[in-house]
């Protein structure tokens, strides 16, 4: 690999993670590319550029050694847990993420990274809201554990940036959904509910449908993640699609693009689900000159293609 330093994607054979690592190589750069040994490596079939794998595990020092080897900035969209089940082992959630990651900056500060960007949570982070949309500066007050270590994780970066220079970027992500998300996995719920009326079943709602989210096609979250890593030595970022979509509008949408009307089963509702969660963006307008560009039905309805295509093994 050659040219400029190294860019090293931590999660990087994921939805997301892969997506980033696509438009980082349209962007010329040569990218690592660190995930499980045994992921499914599909979402990285027909990459085109300077780019490879390497297997490994977050919680394994020998490991993050190499990925940080010579890397000029490191991706970090590694979670061993989902806000849905961390509250049932915190002890693990503190283990395998936030003590895995002060490992990850310490070997960064030693092998000379210049920038780590970290995806945090912009769902999980503030907690119930006090103001809709909510601005980076809104109190943070999270209620599940996920929130809590992304919360902590960001507090490191910025203590080491200040003791280290280490530069940082935090991008606090709303809903992120499209192609190669997981139309059967445990979150996301643009995709999994997609996916249900791809495959005839019900679909699950915790509570009764008001719940309001933020949602954002993958195309306009990593041109935020890109933007916001090209910006400032420290900063912390909302990137959302700065409109609040319900559960009920959300399947309301996804009829029309599905052309048919899903089963709907409902369930008392869960406790850790704060009513509305919207991230204000206009600091990322502002700063990083940033707008999401994909509508939520335009998004759905490219994911919906991409599924119908049998890419989803829906």
């Amino acid at each position: 690999m050659s040219g400029e330093a190294t860019v090293a994607v931590l999660g990087g054979a994921g939805f997301l993670g892969s997506h980033l690592t696509e438009a980082l190589l349209a962007r010329g750069r040569a990218v690592r590319v660190f995930d499980r040994p045994s992921v499914d490596r599909r979402n990285l079939a027909g990459l085109r550029g300077d780019w490879h794998f390497l297997g490994g595990d977050l919680v394994n020092e020998e490991d993050l050694r190499r990925v940080v080897d010579g890397a000029g900035t490191v991706y970090h969209l590694v979670s061993t847990t989902i806000p849905a089940t961390s509250n049932r082992n915190p002890v693990y959630d503190v283990e395998s993420n936030l003590v895995s990651t002060l490992k990850l900056l310490e070997l960064s500060r030693a092998a000379g990274v210049e920038r780590v960007v970290f995806v945090s949570s912009g769902g999980t982070v503030y907690g119930p809201p006090e103001t809709l949309p909510i601005p980076e500066d809104h109190p943070t007050r999270p209620q599940v554990s996920y929130g809590v270590v992304k919360l902590a994780i960001e507090n490191y970066l910025g203590l080491y940036h200040r003791l280290h220079g280490l530069a940082a970027t935090i991008v606090r992500l709303a809903n992120p959904y499209g192609p190669r998300q997981d139309p059967a996995g445990a979150q996301g719920a643009a995709a999994v509910f997609l996916g249900r009326v791809a495959r005839g079943e019900p679909i699950e709602i915790w509570g009764d449908g008001s719940v309001v989210r933020d949602y954002v096609y993958v195309a306009d979250a990593v041109a935020g993640i890109l933007a916001a890593a090209a910006g400032a030595p420290f900063g912390i970022y909302n990137i959302g699609s700065g409109r609040g979509v319900s559960l009920r509008e959300l399947l309301e949408a996804i009829a029309r693009v599905a052309g048919r009307r899903p089963e709907v089963r409902y369930s008392p509702g869960r406790p850790f689900d704060v009513p509305e969660n919207v991230l204000d963006i206009a600091r990322a307008r502002a700063d990083l000159d940033w707008e999401p560009e994909v509508g939520l039905e335009d998004g759905l309805a490219r994911t919906w293609a991409w599924l119908a295509a049998g890419e989803g093994d829906a």
